[in-house]
């Protein structure tokens, strides 16, 4: 018979505890969770698993170096809280939260395996070893760079126009380096390495797997084809694009339905270039004049297609993996899951990270999301009474998103103007002399995924504050 043992507080410690036999009709024993905190089982649960394994509250840990800066096991925030203030250990990053020892240990550590769900916009991570899970969370990626690249280009082509800038053609000087990558993948990527490299420097990872996979662009959009027909592609034997559009939709317009009869026919993009949308057959519709004209008029839209630009990216990056994460071990996204199915886990990019590291029925522990933030801004600012528009070129200490202590209260603050010399805080400005401590949060922005817990300062507990920088 199962046995629930109660621990009640503020009892002395020679009254013996209750045991309280759970009941043996199949109707009363439905499985519920316990309102009371301090309810352990006697035995192995139903499902055969120990019940320091089963999926109850979620730890938050705090994350220690030794004294020579290698990373150890995780402690829990108690046992941080009291190697601060027996001055045994000081605090060195606050988010995730880090203390580094004062003191020689004997450095032992586990196991620790790393899964990462690599994607293009979004990256699950989760560190487990065999009975825990010790880090898990979500990077949601910026995937800005090719607007921005876009801008710059707006305005350098107008600034050349308006000066008369000139420049002698030249053709052959435009080589691109072995290796060369497209900025916004690059970065990216760049993304990738970054977050893997914080994570080996707080956790003593020993082995990294990452799901990837080498998509076929031309087999996801006709899973059948084969032979000579997957060799010429599906513009072979075509003089243009009109051409293709034309045989692919039996001469008739997409919008309509109507045959074109000698009218002339117009090209949609289905996605406008405005909005990343490419020159790629599926982006493209062939249409009537003046339903060309209606549609724009009305404000119509056909569907949009596909986009394979994610799986692009995966096929252009599996390969670097090999060459810049050391013992790096590889799975496929169906393997993940499978293996979610036959956990019962809900699809997430932590969870199939938390699959992908060999995750089974370790303990859960909380989840971070992880904004990925533009460090430094250097856009043309339009709006300066009395100046011309101009690039801005300073760096100001306070960036948006930071964090700035005021009245003994930690804020998050939008950004400082007026040069620098007053900063909004919760839509208010303020002067900057009012300010007692800043924290910097860099480029990546780490919060606590549940909405109530959603905070900066897990290290607010310990009464420890981080030296002022400003």
């Amino acid at each position: 018979m199962q046995k629930i043992l109660l621990e009640p507080k503020n009892t002395p410690g020679d009254v013996q505890l209750l045991q309280v036999p759970c009941s043996v009709s199949s109707e009363l024993t439905r499985e519920e969770t316990p309102s009371v905190q301090d309810i352990r089982l006697d035995s192995i649960n139903s499902d055969g698993v120990p019940p320091e394994y089963t999926q109850g509250r979620r730890a938050n840990y705090v994350y220690v170096l030794s004294i020579e800066g290698n990373p150890l096991m995780p402690c829990t925030q108690c046992k941080a809280k009291h190697l601060l203030k027996d001055g045994k250990a000081v605090v060195i990053k606050r988010c995730p939260f880090t203390i580094q020892l004062n003191f020689e240990c004997e450095n032992q550590v586990q196991k620790v395996t790393l899964g990462v769900d690599s994607g293009f916009e979004n990256i699950g991570f989760s560190a487990t070893t065999k009975t825990k899970e010790l880090i898990s969370g979500t990077l949601k990626l910026d995937g800005k760079t090719s607007d921005r690249l876009k801008e710059r280009a707006m305005y350098r082509k107008g600034r050349r126009s308006r000066h008369h800038w000139y420049r002698k053609p030249r053709f052959l000087n435009r080589s691109k380096p072995e290796g060369w990558l497209p900025p916004s993948i690059q970065r990216r990527y760049d993304t990738h390495l970054n977050l893997i490299n914080r994570l080996k420097k707080i956790l003593p990872i020993q082995k990294t797997i990452i799901e990837t996979a080498n998509f076929d662009i031309q087999k996801i959009m006709s899973p059948e084809i084969s032979g000579i027909d997957y060799q010429q592609g599906s513009l072979y034997g075509y003089q243009n694009m009109r051409s293709y559009l034309m045989s692919r939709e039996h001469g008739k317009c997409q919008l309509c339905g109507k045959d074109f009869k000698g009218q002339s026919s117009h090209i949609h993009h289905c996605k406008q270039r405005s909005e990343s949308g490419s020159n790629r057959p599926e982006n493209l519709a062939i249409l009537h004049k003046v339903c060309h004209e209606k549609l724009h008029k009305k404000g119509l839209k056909l569907s949009k297609p596909k986009s394979y630009k994610p799986n692009t990216f995966m096929s252009i990056i599996h390969k670097r993996f090999y060459n810049d994460i050391h013992g790096l071990n590889v799975t496929y996204g169906y393997k993940t899951f499978v293996k979610r199915n036959e956990l019962g886990l809900e699809k997430s990019h932590s969870t199939d990270a938390f699959v992908i590291g060999n995750g089974t029925i370790q303990k859960r522990c909380k989840e971070w999301d992880i904004e990925q933030k533009r460090r430094h801004n250097r856009s043309i600012q339009l709006n300066r009474k009395g100046f011309k528009p101009a690039i801005r070129t300073s760096i100001y200490k306070i960036q948006p998103k930071d964090l700035v202590k005021i009245g003994n209260i930690w804020k998050k603050t939008a950004g400082v103007h007026c040069k620098g010399k007053r900063l909004i805080v919760d839509k208010k400005s303020i002067n900057i002399k009012q300010v007692e401590s800043v924290f910097n949060t860099g480029s990546f922005v780490w919060q606590i995924q549940k909405k109530e817990e959603r905070q900066f300062l897990p290290c607010l507990k310990t009464g420890v504050s981080l030296p002022k920088i400003i």
